[in-house]
């Protein structure tokens, strides 16, 4: 026995229609803006600019420049007033007293010369201060301010990046100042010790 084949059915070509794919091309004008577009504008600038920066004094809220200006007037005009008037009031503080001296002085000096005492020359002329220099002093002074330094750039950087280390500086010259005290004392005592006593 043969084995019987059917017959196949013709095989219909079949090709997909591609369909051209363009992307519609689009293309954006700026509309021109409206006076009422304008004006819509800056309302909400404004409105966003209220929103982020309010300023309140006692719960009163203040969001726009004109009602606050009533308060930051005088704020300036205190601030202004208090750095004119604290040099001045120090110059004349210091013209006062210096003046209110001499007028004791003057008087001191009329009183005694209406009694016929004679008027000693230091009160007239009295001799210039003479301070000593004190290397101590000053060395504890500025070894005192260069640990501080260093210890607040340390603490404010949290001791990294060096900055600290600026108060070396006034730390290092209050050192020499101490070492010329002492050196100086020293020189003292070897010469108050060399020379004989009589």
């Amino acid at each position: 026995m043969t084995p019987t084949v059917a017959p196949v059915a013709p095989v219909a070509s079949i090709t997909p229609a591609v369909a051209s794919i363009t992307p519609p091309v689009v293309s954006i004008t700026p509309a021109p803006i409206a006076p009422d577009d304008e004006e819509d504008f800056d309302k909400k600038i404004e409105r966003r600019i209220d929103r982020h920066f309010r300023i309140n004094v006692d719960g009163d809220d203040f969001s726009h420049v004109e009602d606050a200006a009533w308060v930051a007037v005088p704020i300036v005009l205190i601030v202004f007033a208090s750095l004119v008037a604290v040099p001045v009031l120090l110059v004349s503080a210091i013209l006062y007293f210096a003046n209110s001296r001499n007028r004791n002085l003057h008087k001191t000096v009329r009183m005694m010369v209406e009694k016929g005492q004679p008027v000693p020359e230091a009160l007239l002329n009295p001799p210039p201060i003479v301070r000593q220099r004190s290397d101590l002093r000053r060395g504890v002074v500025l070894c005192v301010v260069g640990a501080g330094l260093m210890v607040f750039f340390g603490a404010v950087n949290e001791w990294e990046g060096g900055v600290w280390s600026l108060g070396f500086i006034p730390f290092i010259i209050g050192l020499g100042y101490l070492l010329v005290w002492k050196l100086d004392t020293h020189k003292e005592q070897a010469s108050t010790a060399s020379t004989p006593r009589l």
